[in-house]
């Protein structure tokens, strides 16, 4: 009897065990449950946040990353603060001293190469060893990805300016007119080292403050940008659709057939 009565002590404890085994998992998945509903709100929340011309990377993902990001982006100041002075000095040297690039080439060439040699041969009267001259070779793998770039940047804006050229898009017909008669203004008031200088500030300014500010900026492009579809469904209704009523486009379609 006694062994009766422990047999079924033990039955009703592994019954308990299982029911609060069961309850503990029941609690876990429900909190696995709940941890993958924080985390989809919380993705989607952050997918809702607007981001400058629909930017999903970081800014230094954007600039290309790697080093020439860490120089736009000030990650080392020493690297980045000398790039900025040597364009800034060129700059002055090239517009404000009116020095031509041709000719500072063939005087930095005179220069060192006079030095070096004088160097070598005062090695030989002193009895010492000639200074070593390292070899300068270009590889050949960064001039490729450069290429490589450039080409698939190139394609990429004259297939934008195909369709634009097609009538496929009146937006991006007006943006771009509006672009480039801005810069019409600019490279009739400056030269093209003036531009060229004045991009390398932007580049080096616009995008570590807008990395520092990032939020705010977002939030008042998000406005900006309501304001102006605001502004360009007006003027698509009561300009550009009269316009483009106003084309005979039945007749191009004949003349095509």
């Amino acid at each position: 009897m006694v062994e009766d009565h422990k047999h079924e002590e033990s039955i009703m404890e592994k019954i308990v065990e299982k029911i609060h085994g069961h309850g503990d998992s029941s609690s876990l998945s429900d909190s696995d449950d709940d941890k993958k509903s924080t985390s989809s709100s919380s993705s989607s929340f952050k997918s809702k946040i607007y981001r400058l011309f629909g930017r999903e990377k970081p800014v230094h993902k954007v600039l290309g990353g790697g080093k020439p990001a860490d120089i736009f982006l000030w990650r080392n100041k020493k690297v980045s603060g000398g790039v900025f002075g040597a364009v800034t000095a060129s700059w002055v040297l090239f517009e404000l001293f009116e020095y031509h690039l041709l000719a500072f080439l063939c005087h930095f060439a005179i220069f060192a190469l006079a030095a070096l040699f004088l160097w070598s041969n005062a090695c030989t009267f002193i009895h010492k060893a000639s200074p070593h001259i390292p070899e300068v070779n270009i590889p050949e793998d960064p001039v490729l990805q450069l290429v490589s770039g450039l080409r698939i940047e190139i394609n990429r804006g004259l297939t934008v300016l195909r369709n634009i050229a097609s009538g496929k898009d009146v937006k991006k017909f007006i943006l771009v007119i509006a672009g480039l008669w801005v810069l019409s203004i600019i490279g009739s008031c400056y030269n093209f080292l003036t531009l060229f200088y004045i991009a390398t500030v932007l580049l080096f300014t616009i995008p570590v403050l807008y990395e520092k500010y990032e939020d705010k900026v977002d939030a008042f492009g998000e406005k900006a940008m309501k304001e102006i579809k605001k502004q360009y469904a007006v003027l698509d209704e009561k300009v550009l659709s009269k316009v483009l009523s106003k084309i005979p486009r039945g007749a191009l379609n004949k003349k095509k057939d």
